[in-house]
């Protein structure tokens, strides 16, 4: 009796120990929604996105600090202003053990280039003349003019050429719900609706990671999330302002580490420059000094964001630190609008359109009408589903004004959004913006491949475009993830903290 016991009891003990095991060697995390498709060149969502990160790598990628850092690329060297030479590293296996070669990064190439191929990229590659290969390591790219991107679009996951060479439908294959890359972590495959895992791999030339197994548990509904992270079943996740402020404990705090920084978004009030209403800058001028930008934050993000003061990323080499945050000053907005020739017997009136898909901009937009009315402005909300807000409002134009969100990209590029050609159907100078010395600036930034020389020309374009006023920046919100203190070397910086994914450690 006495053995059956002690061995019960050893048992038990080796199942524990194996459980826990198991737990410490794989990170916990969640998906809300299923991969459209795993091909670094095809997808533009999200969730794609997320896997991507783990399994495919590019030529080139950025470091912790945001600059560029050296990925599947070895070495690089421009040759002229216009041709550029890259050497591979040598000794990378794709996941099936083929090694990779100046031959995939050609065929990717081809790949986003081929018009059957429906991709969000191209625009990025339109000054790239020609890609050869000048031996098995070795590729030469040469431009049509120099280009200030010239590396950046070289951030895009590498496809095998071995594998997909022969695919008719590059968009249908097989291959994007089994993906083979040279990451540091394996995928099986991925059903839509389930959870997805992840394996280490073995051969990466980087060194095999620290954590085996990751695994995605699919969770559409945040608050299911939300409960799972507070049960310790996840290992990291987002948190809102009002979960970090009002619904976490002590013991969640003792659990997990917040890390908080401001995200790489920004929300903006948008005027249609092609009404005569908003053509007198007194008038946007006026607007802009009605806004209490740190009262939207308080109110909307328990003050977890900060004031957007322009169009590119602060601590980025484009943003501009002169340019200060707006203060709210009702006297000045009166006196404005009065020398445009509005008052409280002739109050200036516009209709702002937003979108569905989540409170903060409906919260945003009425917060925004309560603090116009301190100047006599009335402002009609008008709220639509996201597909018919693009469909029948933003792409045709058929607004006064928006409220919206653009992300914010290390390397910025004014030319969309900003340059009068990129006033057309279609392209996204949403507000028929035109500043022909911004135009200038755009075009001058385009072929700068010296970085400080880029960085003083877009610090320009930066104080330009906030003088203008075709946008009132409103608000940069914070990213806020909870990780699991059991989670180690994982260091936040301002890109984030998945620079250095590979050396985490669960302990």
């Amino acid at each position: 009796m006495k053995n059956k016991i002690t061995k019960i009891l050893f048992f038990s003990l080796f199942i524990s120990l194996y459980l826990s095991y198991i737990q410490a060697d794989t990170l916990n995390l969640s998906i809300s929604s299923s991969p459209s498709r795993l091909n670094p060149i095809l997808s533009s969502d999200s969730a794609s996105s997320e896997i991507e990160q783990w399994v495919f790598n590019a030529l080139f990628t950025y470091d912790k600090n945001g600059n560029i850092k050296l990925d599947l690329a070895k070495s690089y060297k421009f040759k002229t202003r216009t041709q550029l030479h890259i050497k591979l590293k040598q000794n990378v296996l794709w996941h099936d053990g083929v090694e990779f070669t100046a031959d995939d990064v050609i065929f990717t190439y081809t790949q986003i280039k081929n018009p059957k191929n429906v991709n969000s990229i191209l625009s990025n590659y339109n000054k790239v003349k020609e890609v050869n290969k000048i031996d098995k390591y070795t590729i030469e790219i040469i431009y049509t003019e120099p280009y200030f991107k010239a590396l950046e679009i070289w951030m895009v996951g590498i496809i095998p050429y071995h594998i997909l060479k022969n695919e008719k439908n590059l968009m249908t294959s097989s291959f994007n719900k089994h993906p083979i890359g040279t990451g540091a972590y394996t995928l099986k495959g991925f059903k839509a609706g389930q959870d997805i895992k992840l394996y280490a791999f073995k051969d990466y030339f980087d060194g095999k990671a620290k954590i085996n197994e990751i695994h995605y548990k699919y969770l559409p509904d945040p608050q299911t999330t939300f409960l799972m992270l507070k049960q310790n079943k996840l290992d990291l996740a987002s948190l809102t302002p009002l979960q970090v402020d009002r619904q976490i404990n002590d013991k969640f705090k003792n659990d997990y580490k917040i890390i908080e920084r401001a995200s790489f978004s920004y929300d903006y009030l948008a005027f249609n420059l092609n009404k005569k209403k908003f053509q007198n800058i007194k008038v946007r001028q006026a607007l802009s000094l009605a806004i209490n930008r740190q009262e939207l934050i308080d109110i909307l993000f328990f003050g977890h964001g900060k004031v957007c003061t322009g169009p590119f990323l602060p601590n980025s080499s484009a943003f501009n630190d002169k340019v200060k945050p707006i203060q709210q000053n009702i006297k000045k907005a009166k006196q404005l609008l009065k020398e445009a020739g509005y008052d409280e017997n002739n109050p200036f009136t516009f209709e702002v359109h937003t979108n569905t898909g989540g409170a903060t901009r409906i919260y945003a937009a009425q917060i925004l009408q309560h603090q116009l009315a301190k100047v006599s402005v009335k402002m009609k909300i008008k709220v639509m589903q996201w597909q018919a807000f693009l469909n029948t409002i933003v792409h045709p134009r058929n607004f006064e004004s928006l409220l919206l969100g653009w992300s914010l990209p290390l390397m910025p590029d004014a030319r969309p959004l900003w340059h009068s050609k990129s006033n057309k159907l279609g392209a996204f100078n949403l507000t028929g913006y035109k500043n022909k010395k911004v135009d200038k600036l755009i075009e001058t930034a385009s072929s700068t491949i010296d970085k400080e020389k880029l960085a003083k020309i877009n610090k320009q374009i930066f104080k330009i475009i906030t003088d203008d006023l075709a946008y009132l920046f409103l608000y940069i919100p914070n990213s806020i993830i909870a990780v699991n203190k059991n989670i180690k070397n994982i260091e936040p910086v301002f890109t984030g903290i998945m620079h250095n994914q590979k050396d985490w450690i669960k302990k």
